[in-house]
């Protein structure tokens, strides 16, 4: 709509310059106006103020600017029209809002991108509001823009909406997939899924990417394109279920701190990529880690991809390894701080 508005307006200018020339010509060849003159008459008999004429009219003056009237009326009245709805329906409002949703998009870095806002993807989005993360949302429903559905959304300015196929390479390419951190996808047919999936791993091959799926056969095929990650919510909620009859309190204990709700803990990832030079050849007792930040290493993900539960003192760090880490924000701000500086490390 916001096109076809501007387009009118578009047609409407040019007829209008194209009668305003013809009566400006036809003033001076007909009735020896001045250029001035022309262009005076031209715009009184155009817009149809009813002033006098410059000078009186001959036979072939009147009949020519009967036919200007005729011909200019309407397409003057388009062309007011035209203007004045772009301002009252809201459109200029619209271009001015397209304007800077494109700007924001090309700036866009280390963001995460929610493919699908039906119930999984407006409370992934809800989540990672919570952690302060920016993200795109793509949907092509026609409501996806409607502020009274998701007027909290759209007033959030870490939340950009795009209405569009997101299988679709332009529309991956306009919401910079390629800088990306991760891509959610939540469509509820698992052949787009498994299409978006392949689609964007083209375009960014270190971003996590994680799939919804319905068939467990889909699984398999999901891993082979590219996703780092598969969920399947029927699984889930089952599973989830059944762990609230036999572990009700672990099941809460663990919501608390994942969800973050009423608590102040992280259980947080923290890369030993920047590991101070210090700590080589360290272990995890050399680091004193739970007296000097009061934060505690639950767990331990090593370079091979294998997971290490509650980890002993003697496992030396390294660079490729990723700590799991449970306290408070301070604790966990100083335990990351700790390994890339080594400031309190000689500490006692």
């Amino acid at each position: 709509m916001m096109l076809k508005e501007f387009k009118n307006i578009y047609i409407a200018s040019v007829a209008l310059i194209i009668i305003m020339i013809s009566g400006t010509i036809g003033f001076i060849f007909i009735e020896n106006y001045t250029l001035v003159e022309a262009v005076y008459m031209t715009i009184i008999t155009v817009s149809t103020v009813g002033f006098e004429e410059v000078h009186t009219l001959s036979d072939g003056g009147m009949i020519f600017t009967s036919l200007l009237i005729i011909f200019s009326i309407g397409i003057f009245g388009y062309f007011l029209t035209s203007v004045t709805r772009v301002f009252i329906d809201g459109e200029y409002r619209k271009l001015a809002q397209t304007f800077y949703k494109n700007k924001k998009l090309k700036k866009l870095e280390n963001h995460i991108i929610i493919c699908g806002f039906g119930r999984n993807g407006r409370q992934a989005a809800i989540e990672l509001l919570k952690l302060n993360e920016t993200i795109v949302v793509i949907d092509n429903s026609p409501n996806i823009m409607n502020e009274d559905i998701n007027e909290g959304f759209l007033m959030n300015k870490n939340v950009t909406f795009i209405a569009g196929d997101a299988s679709h390479e332009e529309t991956l390419q306009k919401v910079n997939t390629d800088k990306a951190k991760a891509l959610i996808t939540t469509l509820p047919n698992d052949a787009d899924n498994l299409l978006l999936v392949l689609s964007a791993r083209d375009f960014n091959t270190r971003m996590r990417i994680i799939s919804r799926a319905s068939d467990e056969n889909m699984f398999s095929k999901l891993k082979r394109a590219g996703a780092d990650n598969i969920l399947m919510p029927d699984i889930v909620g089952g599973s989830r279920m059944a762990k609230l009859v036999s572990e009700p309190d672990i099941i809460e204990f663990l919501e608390m701190i994942m969800l973050r709700e009423g608590v102040d803990v992280n259980l947080e990832e923290i890369s030993c990529d920047d590991l101070a030079s210090c700590f080589v050849n360290s272990t995890i007792s050399d680091l004193d880690i739970r007296k000097k930040t009061g934060a505690n290493i639950i767990g331990l993900k090593q370079e091979n991809g294998s997971y290490v539960f509650n980890p002993s003192g003697n496992i030396k760090l390294k660079k490729e390894d990723k700590l799991f880490v449970l306290g408070t924000v301070p604790q966990v701000n100083k335990l990351k701080e700790l390994l890339e500086t080594g400031l309190y490390f000689n500490e006692k």
